[in-house]
Parts: C-alpha cells; structure tokens; sequence
C-alpha cells in the first residue's frame, strides 16, 4: 500500500509561481508512474501532468504547458510540481496520484494510490 502526502499549498496573486511537494511511503517509489491531478469547486478530476518512474519523460496538459514543470527525487520518495506564471483558473485542490502502470496516461482511473490534496487558490 503506497501513502501519499501532499504539500505546499498556498493563497497567492496571479503570476506568482509555487512548489507543491508529494512524499510517498509503503512502496516502491521507483517503480512508480507519477501525477499531479487537480479538481476545482463543482468540477471533475482534471489531469495536469505526469512523469515516468525513472524522470526522463513527462506529459502535461495543454493549459499547463510552459508553466508547469513536474519532477521527481527517487532518492527521496518524493514528487514535486513547480508551478509558474499561475491564472486564477488553476485554483483547485492538487493531488497527488501514483499508478503502478508503465504509461504516462492521463485517466484518473488508471492511477491507483491518491493522496488527500492540497488547495491553491489564485487571485487575480
């Protein structure tokens, strides 16, 4: 069973930049495909980037690209999600998602292990 906790949350202005934090526990890290999912008030589960087990490759959603970098320390059993340039359409909880599958997918359905979210939230 793999436990995932998220960090770094936070209120800030649009154009501000913040790092969010996702350390696993109970499993291979390594071995693991990674994500990053956000839901906003009154919406779905949105898929926003990913990253193969070992780093190398990586995948984003359209409305994130060029702002959003996706990274990992295997080392340190942890993710992190460096968001720039932030608009006020990305306020939503972020998660923090791990599927045992060798793919850079983006349904929430195939990512097994969820942590329990933290909440952005940009002004404007």
């Amino acid at each position: 069973q793999v436990e995932l906790v998220e960090s770094g949350g936070g209120a800030v202005q649009a154009g501000d930049s913040l790092r969010l934090s996702c350390s696993a526990s109970g499993g291979t890290f390594s071995k693991l495909v990674m994500a990053w999912f956000r839901q906003a008030p009154g919406k779905g589960r949105e898929f926003v980037v990913s990253i193969s087990w070992d780093g190398t490759n990586s995948r984003a959603a359209d409305s994130v690209k060029g702002r959003f970098i996706i990274s990992r320390d295997n080392a340190k059993n942890a993710m992190y999600l460096q968001m720039n340039n932030l608009e006020p359409e990305d306020t939503a909880v972020y998660l923090c998602a791990a599927s045992h599958t060798n793919m850079l997918l983006t349904q929430s359905t195939v990512y097994r292990y969820w942590g329990q979210g933290t909440q952005v939230t940009v002004s404007s």
